[in-house]
């Protein structure tokens, strides 16, 4: 889509607008990248407090007397194990292991809300209904009837809480619960992709733009700013949070991206497990790993990665300067026996070898409340 006439707004496009945002072409979407400057905004959120619009996700509702159980068949996670009021990280994996999407999950009591990827949603509602055969469960697409906004940092609790009729001081991590918010009823989860605090809002389309303002105006005080899309990918990269199509695709599965952690092979069935058990018993041939520039250049994604011997052997899936970090760091695929800290490759940056060794991952530890 290449006709910004055909691209797909969020209820808060005159806003940006208004706020003088650099508006691009994201997964379908006209989104806004930055408004006072990503370098300034990631920082804001890092020190004080910023505001995302993320409209532009897909949410799906879940609900029924089979939606347990559907969901524990479509997921790797153990949603069994995700009470109500609570929330929790999962993939959705084809029956050989690659990764469909990956999603969050939010028990509501009644029912269950599934955020998943914005470029995806098409994709992943089809395969929702696919998956739901047999299941006397309900799966509707309320993507278009949401707003969504991500109020991220230090200050991001004590600002919230000035404005809503809830204690949301005392909601956990991936806590969530309906409230009011100035005068609008929510549902917040203490959830984000940031690395830091702070809390996801989720409001009826038509309620997104007077929400978004009143926070606006709350935060002033506070330091909040507002933030588009380029600092939202350098905190979460920072962080080492993966970003679909980039860390994980349908070629990637969990345990080479770093995420066995969110397979739990012992819940029962769930489509691609038997594949999954098996990449686990037999191990991964290769494995996402970070890296810090050690000669002078920046990797960015796709950049080929090759062997100090010159032989090609992987991908950069995301890499930049780090705003808080002051370094040139990445992530990319490599053979396991480079994925160890300390080990050396090469970064082919346009067209010349720039050496890179391995690091610790995350790059920026995160600070959830705990």
């Amino acid at each position: 889509m290449s006709d910004r006439g055909e691209l797909r707004r969020t209820p808060l496009y005159e806003r940006h607008l208004a706020l003088g945002a650099r508006m691009v072409e994201f997964g379908g979407w006209e989104m806004p990248v930055q408004y006072s400057g990503i370098i300034d905004e990631h920082r804001a959120v890092r020190e004080a407090a910023g505001l995302f619009d993320i409209s532009h996700m897909g949410e799906v509702e879940v609900r029924g007397p089979d939606a347990l159980p559907f969901l524990q068949r479509l997921v790797t996670y153990d949603v069994a194990a995700i009470p109500p009021g609570q929330s929790n990280y999962a993939l959705m994996c084809l029956p050989n292991g690659g990764i469909i999407d990956d999603a969050f999950i939010y028990n509501l009591g009644d029912s269950f809300l599934i955020v998943i990827n914005a470029a995806n949603t098409t994709k992943d509602v089809a395969w929702m209904h696919e998956c739901a055969k047999g299941f006397d469960v309900v799966v509707t697409d309320v993507s278009e009837r949401t707003g969504m906004l991500a109020l991220q940092g230090p200050a991001a609790e004590a600002l919230l809480t000035r404005v809503a009729d809830a204690d949301l001081a005392a909601l956990p991590f991936h806590g969530v619960a309906r409230g009011v918010v100035t005068g609008i009823p929510a549902i917040v989860a203490r959830t984000g992709y940031t690395g830091e605090d702070g809390f996801e809002l989720f409001v009826a389309a038509e309620d997104a733009a007077r929400l978004w303002n009143e926070l606006l105006d709350a935060g002033r005080d506070a330091g909040l700013k507002p933030c588009g899309l380029g600092a939202r990918d350098s905190l979460r990269f920072e962080a080492c949070l993966a970003l679909y199509g980039h860390e994980i695709t349908e070629e990637t599965n969990p345990y080479e991206a770093r995420l066995g952690w969110v397979v739990k092979l012992d819940k029962g069935d769930f489509i691609g497990r038997e594949a999954l058990q098996r990449i686990k018993q037999e191990g991964v041939q290769r494995r996402l790993t970070g890296f810090e520039m050690v000669g002078r250049g920046i990797a960015r994604g796709d950049y080929e990665i090759r062997d100090l011997d010159g032989a090609p052997i992987g991908r950069v899936t995301s890499g930049m300067p780090s705003p808080t970090l002051g370094r040139s760091l990445g992530m990319g695929y490599v053979p396991v026996a480079l994925s160890t800290e300390g080990s050396e490759f090469e970064i082919v940056v346009r067209d010349r070898p720039v050496r890179a060794r391995a690091v610790k991952m995350p790059f920026y530890r995160p600070r959830y409340k705990k």
